[in-house]
């Protein structure tokens, strides 16, 4: 087992793990107070509005569509690359996670430039599957690798079919990885606004992002927050619940060979056919209408600001990613060896502000910064302190599930030969640990260079982001100036998705033909 047994959590860590876990609550006081600015009754009258009943059915559907698909494609896809004898495993599986790279606003608006008609909810539906499945490919291809290939080969001993061996043995004990991977999608599709806005459909964060900006009802905007904030621990619940308490993790090194690969046969050729069809829609046709654009430009490019905005880009996410992960470890490391009421407390609380729209984190941490932060307002302490609020859950999920593989009979023997706790973790835990604590921290850095809200709001004075000028162009529908640094952020942000698929490829088994 992963989880410490009869052992205390030690104190330090508690009190780490609580400060991180309060940090992410500080948007909750900006909205508690501004969604009873008005009192009571206003909160009671704009629940009960018919608009925000059309609102919450809108959102929900489309968390439901997009999770269900995510869900589908991300295990077919994990299972096929890990499990089958389908041509260049390898490189499918690293090409398969480069719609990562690709912020959802980019991509809606590129279909949209493509396929004008292409619009709506499933245009959202659409564009939001697209980008998002790869966050329950990598978490699945990495749990497929701790199935120990024996209890397989068992079930199939028992008289077990090869469909029957998948769902009841191999991905039975993979639903933590698949669970937390859908939680992640489902949070993501919450707090979405780029790829709503493109799109023309009315969710919860567009119609939230508008009264912010016009000012005129922030107050209801607060209370449409609030409604996102209730469905975002609704949706942290449902993932603790579909975890169940199974161990990830093998007691000692577990089978010392790879799991047999299912031969497909004649059928090796259509097996092609999921992926081809995944990697055209995220991949060719938003690069097409990307070669459009390019055109269009021409001579249209301002070197100077193109290398100053990839600059602060590349400096702002990596200083986030490393924020994030050393945020994240208290937290990762208490899920994985002390799962107790209070560490599930502290881990669900960290999630809560993932599922708010990051309009709503920056303004909030706006308003700390003007209230208590002042000497780093507008400076890039703020920024970085924004992005770690909105993104340490996807490093606390990576760094839990990298310790859970970590065996912790290791550790035992390290202390054991006398050595303390803390050396016995630093050098053997975090070593084992450490190539999915990286790809973590590759995944915040990913989802950095592509962050939107929160970067137009409390970006330094005189300094613009990819994404910023990106958004600045493309709002004005400037998309011969957008071009380039659509182009750079996608190519920048490939680096950290492919690190992200070479190390899934190597944690969840995939070989070379």
């Amino acid at each position: 087992m992963s989880v410490t047994s009869g052992r205390r959590p030690p104190v330090l860590l508690v009190l780490a793990a609580s400060a991180v876990a309060a940090a992410t609550l500080i948007p909750l006081v900006y909205l508690g107070e501004r969604a009873m600015q008005r009192g009571w009754s206003f909160v009671l009258e704009e629940l009960a509005q018919p608009r925000t009943a059309a609102l919450v059915g809108r959102s929900l559907l489309l968390v439901a569509v997009v999770t269900a698909g995510c869900v589908v494609l991300g295990v077919a896809l994990a299972v096929l690359v890990t499990r089958t004898d389908i041509r260049a495993r390898r490189m499918l599986a690293v090409t398969l996670t480069l719609p990562l790279a690709m912020p959802s606003y980019l991509l809606a608006y590129l279909w949209v430039s493509a396929f004008p008609t292409v619009a709506g909810f499933w245009g959202s539906a659409l564009v939001l599957t697209l980008v998002s499945y790869p966050l329950v490919l990598l978490t699945t291809m990495a749990a497929l690798a701790r199935v120990d290939p024996a209890q397989e080969e068992v079930a199939r001993s028992l008289g077990l079919g090869g469909w029957s061996v998948l769902f009841r043995v191999t991905l039975r004990q993979s639903r933590a990885a698949i669970a937390a991977g859908a939680l992640l999608v489902a949070l993501y599709v919450l707090s979405d606004f780029g790829a709503v806005a493109a799109m023309r459909f009315e969710a919860f964060t567009w119609v939230i992002y508008g009264a912010y900006r016009s000012g005129f009802n922030p107050s209801r905007a607060a209370v449409l927050s609030l409604v996102l904030l209730i469905f975002a621990i609704a949706l942290v619940v449902a993932e603790h619940r579909a975890r169940g308490r199974a161990s990830a993790s093998r007691v000692g090194g577990g089978a010392p060979r790879p799991a047999p690969l299912n031969h497909l046969g004649r059928w090796r050729a259509l097996a092609l056919t999921l992926p081809a069809v995944v990697l055209g829609a995220a991949v060719v046709v938003p690069t097409v209408a990307l070669a459009d654009w390019l055109m269009a430009a021409g001579p249209r490019w301002d070197s100077a600001q193109w290398f100053d905005a990839l600059g602060s880009t590349i400096w702002l996410s990596v200083a986030a990613a490393l924020t994030s992960s050393l945020a994240a470890l208290p937290l990762g490391v208490l899920a994985a060896r002390h799962r107790d009421r209070t560490t599930r407390t502290l881990e669900g609380v960290s999630y809560i502000a993932h599922g708010l729209p990051a309009i709503v984190i920056a303004i909030s941490m706006v308003s700390l910064g003007v209230v208590l932060l002042r000497p780093i307002y507008q400076r890039e302490p703020l920024l970085i302190l924004a992005y770690t609020v909105l993104f340490v859950p996807l490093a606390i999920g990576s760094v839990r599930a990298a310790i859970e593989a970590a065996p912790i009979r290791l550790e035992e023997v390290a202390r054991a030969l006398g050595r303390t706790p803390v050396r016995a973790f630093s050098t053997v835990t975090a070593r084992v640990a450490a190539p999915g604590i990286a790809a973590g921290a590759a995944m915040v850095l990913l989802t950095c260079m592509k962050e939107l809200p929160v970067t137009l709001l409390l970006h330094p004075t005189g300094t613009d982001t990819l994404a910023t000028r990106l958004w600045g162009y493309s709002s004005v529908s400037d998309y011969a100036a957008a071009a380039p640094y659509a182009v750079a952020l996608l190519v920048f942000a490939a680096v950290p998705t492919a690190v992200l698929g070479f190390w899934s490829t190597n944690a969840g088994g995939v070989r070379s033909d």
